[in-house]
């Protein structure tokens, strides 16, 4: 039998567990956005764009990376505290995952570059974070979007390559392409 060389693996299945269970119960009964997908396959998403680049970009804190891609939406969209993922998960995860969240106190058109802002602060897998996010995201939209809408995500997908493109060659040049495949959505 022949033995293949196996790359060594920067983050732990026990830390994923962790954090995928903290997701499934926070984010519970939620849906993905115009469907009846549970939320928790948006997260999961999330966390395979990660764990890919994980996989060729070895030198990145994979646990950190993937703890908040999981876990990226849980203050924002649950009612999950600061404290809690803290306690939890730890204090750089917690930073990420604030930093990940939308500050909704701000106008609108001023939350992305208030998060981009914030989102640079950070370490670099939490940059990578935002470009899954948005990778994920930037799939054919609801059927509800106005082409104003539309021609706005895209261009904040731009934005957040532009900002963070640095964190992750493989993430960014996924990113790239799927900004490019948007325009085929803009009438």
């Amino acid at each position: 039998m022949e033995r293949h060389q196996i790359s060594p693996i920067n983050w732990s299945q026990e830390t994923y567990i962790k954090a995928l269970n903290k997701a499934a119960r926070a984010h519970q009964g939620q849906k993905m956005a115009g469907s009846e997908i549970p939320y928790l396959m948006h997260l999961n998403l999330v966390s395979r764009e990660v764990i890919a680049a994980l996989s060729i970009e070895t030198e990145n804190d994979g646990n950190l990376a993937i703890q908040c891609a999981i876990l990226h939406d849980t203050i924002e969209d649950t009612n999950t505290t600061f404290e809690e993922i803290k306690t939890e998960f730890g204090e750089s995860v917690a930073n990420g995952v604030l930093a990940l969240t939308k500050d909704e106190s701000l106008a609108k058109h001023l939350q992305m570059t208030d998060s981009l802002q914030r989102i640079k602060e950070q370490p670099r897998e939490i940059w990578m974070v935002k470009l899954a996010d948005r990778i994920t995201n930037l799939q054919a939209p609801p059927n509800y979007w106005t082409q104003d809408k539309i021609i706005r995500y895209r261009e904040e997908g731009i934005q957040i390559y532009e900002a963070l493109q640095d964190a992750s060659l493989f993430l960014a040049s996924r990113l790239a392409k799927l900004i490019e495949d948007y325009k085929a959505f803009i009438k």
